[in-house]
């Protein structure tokens, strides 16, 4: 069943190759799968790479930008279709609405913004989705041991911490989301 698959990433690459790599074979992918692709919209960074791997396969790729970030990310041209929309809260909620499934690769503060949005309105029952951190290269490794570290302190509970899959390649990323 064809799913629309929201990827949340960095508007940079990063320094380590291997991201820009995994990008483009996960755009690929959710392509090749005739899943639909819906990101942020710029041409930048991760975030560029994924939606162009998408494109070239022939993919469907939603982009969501706010209007006043396309001076600072220009929107990438070739887009199945762009939503321009007034704030950064109203691109996520757009987000959370149009997707099936939130895919979280190595990105900044507003990767992280985006993830504990979804993750907190999931646990709040606003939504039902499937969240996957891809932890490429034990990226997120801190991160989950700061979750781990919540738990202990009685902050969180496991079944927050369950709420969400872990993935370290692009096979267990479909694997996961394939069995859902």
């Amino acid at each position: 069943m064809k799913k629309n698959i929201c990827v949340f990433c960095g508007s940079r690459k990063g320094l380590n190759l291997e991201w820009e790599q995994r990008a483009q074979d996960l755009g690929q992918a959710i392509a090749l799968r005739k899943d639909t692709l819906i990101f942020g919209g710029g041409g930048g960074g991760l975030m560029g790479v994924i939606a162009k791997a998408a494109i070239i396969k022939g993919g469907d790729v939603i982009g969501i930008i706010p209007k006043t970030l396309v001076k600072k990310e220009p929107v990438l041209e070739q887009l199945s279709k762009v939503h321009y929309v007034e704030s950064m809260s109203e691109r996520k909620d757009l987000m959370k609405e149009m997707s099936d499934v939130f895919i979280i690769i190595p990105g900044g503060v507003g990767t992280l913004d985006e993830l504990f949005d979804v993750w907190a309105t999931k646990q709040t029952g606003y939504h039902h989705k499937q969240i996957i951190i891809a932890n490429w290269s034990d990226y997120y490794h801190d991160l989950i041991k700061f979750f781990d570290h919540s738990i202990l302190s009685g902050l969180m509970t496991k079944e927050h911490l369950d709420s969400i899959n872990f993935a370290s390649s692009i096979e267990d990323i479909f694997h996961a989301i394939d069995t859902y």
